[in-house]
């Protein structure tokens, strides 16, 4: 049975996911944490870009906290061009395509999957209809900083809102799917 792929990125109401520890730290409480959480709950794997790895692999081995413990000892599938060989921290090379590295992952194994960044392979693999559901916790903040994950060379692309909630810290907490 296919195994289910999921997103989930911190965003800005006018779309920066770009750099969300400028914006997200004021407007996180308990209900955010419980819906990560929740959200991180049965993933045995994540995949995640090269850079966000090599900042995740220098703080979290480290650190002792709820998500310190799920980070740690889960399956890392990193999306690069130019790591190779044994990266330490539980992590894995992809090699190739990673549509095709993230479709033959789905068949194998049990657990859930989760793409967790960078933003051009969340924006890949959401694209290409990899992934099953995208989580947008969108704060409310602008920032005219920072990357968003629909810029301009995205085309037309329609979504399907599957979940949404609000906080009480007023984050709207909205997961799509894409429009078959």
């Amino acid at each position: 049975m296919p195994r289910t792929i999921t997103a989930h990125l911190f965003s800005s109401v006018n779309g920066v996911v770009e750099s969300p520890d400028r914006f997200q730290f004021d407007a996180f409480g308990p209900e955010e944490g419980e819906l990560m959480s929740n959200a991180l709950d049965g993933v045995t794997d994540i995949v995640i870009g090269r850079k966000l790895w090599q900042e995740w692999s220098e703080y979290w081995p480290g650190a002792d906290d709820p998500f310190g413990a799920f980070i740690n000892p889960v399956r890392k599938h990193v999306v690069t061009g130019s790591l190779s060989g044994d990266l330490g921290w539980n992590s894995t090379a992809v090699t190739g395509d990673p549509v095709e590295y993230v479709e033959r992952l789905r068949e194998s194994g049990s657990g859930g999957i989760t793409v967790a960044g960078g933003i051009d392979t969340v924006r890949t693999l959401f694209l290409a209809g990899v992934v099953d559901t995208l989580t947008l916790t969108v704060h409310p903040v602008a920032t005219g900083d920072g990357r968003r994950l629909f810029d301009e060379s995205v085309p037309l692309t329609r979504l399907t809102l599957v979940d949404s909630a609000v906080t009480g810290k007023g984050n709207a907490v909205l997961t799509y799917a894409l429009r078959r």
